[in-house]
C-alpha cells in the first residue's frame, strides 16, 4: 500500500460473544476519512459516545485492554487493533452494540478475514510514522517483564515467554515485517492455565468462554472427576489432557502458538500509539499492562 494511509472500501460486521461479559453482540467496521484514525462508537448508548483507540483512553488492562470515556467502555480491543495494524488499515470507525468485542476463537483471524472481504482502499494522505531514534526500555523486576525498542527501518517484534512451568517452557516468536502478521500471527489463539480458568469461572469472570476459544495448559495432576466437570461445563462429550499438556479441545496451529499470541497482543496494544512504528521491539513476558505502559513511555519520549 506504499506510504499512504488506508481505510476499507465498505462496511463489514463481525458478531459473537464477549469472553468475560458473555454478551452477544456485533461490531461493524466503517470506512473513515484520512486522518481519522481508529475510533469505537457505542451505538447502544443514547448519545453514541465515540472513543478514540489511543493510549490516552486506556482505562483497564486486567483481563484484556479496555478503553473508555466518561464511564463508557469497550472491553478486549487488542485483537481488533492488531488486525487493523497487520493489514495496514489506518482509518476506520467501529460501531459496537455491547460492552465487549466478540472473542470468536481467541485470535485475530475472523477480524482479518472480515476486513479483507471489505477490501482495502488507499487514501490520498501520507502515512505518519513513529521513528525510534534511541533505545527505550521498560523493565519491572517485581512483575518480571521487560520491553525495549531500538531504531529500525521497519517494524519488527521479538517475544520471549517463560512461565517457569514444565508444560509451557520457554518459547520465542518473531515477526520480521508487518506483512507476516496475517499468516504467521493472526491465527494464534489466546491461552490460559487450568488454575486460572478455574479461578475465572468460580468468580464469574469468564461468562462467554468455551473450550474453542483458548488453549488450556494443565500444569498439575487433574482427576477424572475434574475433567468430567469441565466437559459438562463446556458442553463437550469428553475432556482429556493431551501429551503436550493441553486439553484436547483444539489442535495447536504452531508449536509456539502461545508466544505468537503474545506477539499479537504486543502489536495490538502498541497500535494505541495511533501511528505506525519504525522500530524493533523485543519483549520478555509481555502482557496488556506491560504493553500499554510501554506505549505510554514511548509516547512520552516522542512528545519530549
Amino acid at each position: 500500500m506504499g506510504d499512504y494511509q488506508c481505510t476499507i472500501k465498505k462496511s463489514v460486521s463481525v458478531e459473537g460473544t464477549g469472553l468475560h461479559t458473555g454478551q452477544h453482540g456485533t461490531i461493524t467496521f466503517h470506512p473513515a476519512p484520512a486522518g481519522h484514525g481508529v475510533k469505537f462508537r457505542r451505538v447502544d448508548k443514547e448519545d453514541q459516545p465515540v472513543i478514540p483507540a489511543t493510549i490516552q483512553f486506556v482505562v483497564d488492562t486486567s483481563r484484556g485492554t479496555t478503553i473508555g470515556i466518561n464511564g463508557t467502555k469497550v472491553y478486549t480491543i487488542e485483537h481488533v487493533m492488531a488486525s487493523l495494524t497487520g493489514l495496514g488499515i489506518d482509518n476506520v470507525l467501529i460501531d459496537v452494540d455491547v460492552d465487549e468485542i466478540p472473542i470468536r476463537d481467541g485470535s485475530s483471524k475472523y477480524f482479518v478475514e472480515a476486513l479483507e472481504n471489505a477490501g482495502i482502499e488507499v487514501q490520498d494522505q501520507v502515512r505518519e510514522y513513529i521513528c525510534i531514534n534511541e533505545e527505550i526500555v521498560l523493565s519491572n523486576e517485581e512483575k518480571g517483564f521487560e520491553l525495549r525498542i531500538v531504531p529500525s527501518d521497519v517494524y519488527k517484534v521479538d517475544v520471549k515467554i517463560d512461565y517457569n512451568t514444565e508444560v509451557l517452557s520457554v518459547q520465542y516468536a518473531s515477526m520480521h515485517h508487518i506483512n507476516e502478521f496475517k499468516t504467521e500471527i493472526a491465527p494464534c489463539r489466546t491461552f490460559v492455565f487450568l488454575h486460572e480458568l478455574e479461578y475465572l469461572l468460580k468468580n464469574n469472570l469468564i461468562k462467554g468462554g468455551d473450550l474453542s476459544n483458548a488453549i488450556v495448559f494443565v500444569n498439575r495432576a487433574v482427576s477424572q472427576d475434574e475433567l468430567d466437570r469441565l466437559a459438562t461445563l463446556f458442553n463437550k462429550p469428553k475432556v482429556k489432557v493431551k501429551d503436550e499438556g493441553i486439553l484436547n479441545n483444539l489442535e495447536l496451529h504452531f508449536p509456539n502458538e502461545p508466544a505468537r499470541h503474545k506477539l499479537l497482543d504486543v502489536v495490538g496494544d502498541l497500535s494505541l500509539l495511533g501511528k505506525r512504528i519504525k522500530g524493533h521491539v523485543t519483549a520478555f513476558r509481555p502482557g496488556h499492562f506491560a504493553n500499554t505502559e510501554f506505549a505510554r513511555l514511548i509516547n512520552t519520549h516522542i512528545n519530549n
